[in-house]
């Protein structure tokens, strides 16, 4: 039988202002870090007789979420980053982030990353998450086995 544990998930993000682990150990919420895939690999066109024609698009953006807890130190660093590089185009998506899982051996590995934009910042009775959105410009991944 296999055990998945997010204590074996180790995430990291290196841009400018920015060189730091964002994994466990983090106060990553119950959310944790999500991967998301952008547009689709296939385009399908059915002709007027019902032949089809598939299209293979090239497309590898997608979108990689941190939500952390409001009580998490990451918090600021992701905002003094956040601030350093929208001064700018020239700071503006240039992050690598990588999420790899040492148990079985997953990797994921996102280029050309920009902030999507700031968290929503919430102060409510039990403490809010701050949701950390990246438009990755592209997205490599290699899924292992437990």
């Amino acid at each position: 039988m296999a055990t998945y544990s997010f204590q074996d998930v180790q995430a990291s993000i290196v841009g400018p202002g920015a060189a730091f682990s964002i994994g466990a150990g983090s106060a990553t919420s119950e959310e944790g870090i999500s991967i998301e895939t952008g547009g689709g690999k296939n385009t399908m066109t059915v002709g007027s007789d019902g032949e089809v024609m598939h299209s293979l698009h090239a497309d590898k953006s997608g979108t990689i979420k941190v939500t952390l807890l409001k009580t998490s130190p990451l918090n600021a660093l992701l905002q003094a980053a956040f601030d350093v590089q929208t001064l700018s185009s020239a700071l503006h998506g240039k992050n690598i982030i990588t999420v790899s899982n040492a148990a079985s051996s997953d990797l994921h590995v996102g280029r050309d990353c920009a902030f999507a934009q700031k968290p929503n910042v919430v102060y409510d009775k039990a403490g809010a998450k701050m949701e950390w959105t990246f438009n990755a410009g592209k997205i490599d991944s290699i899924l292992g086995t437990y």
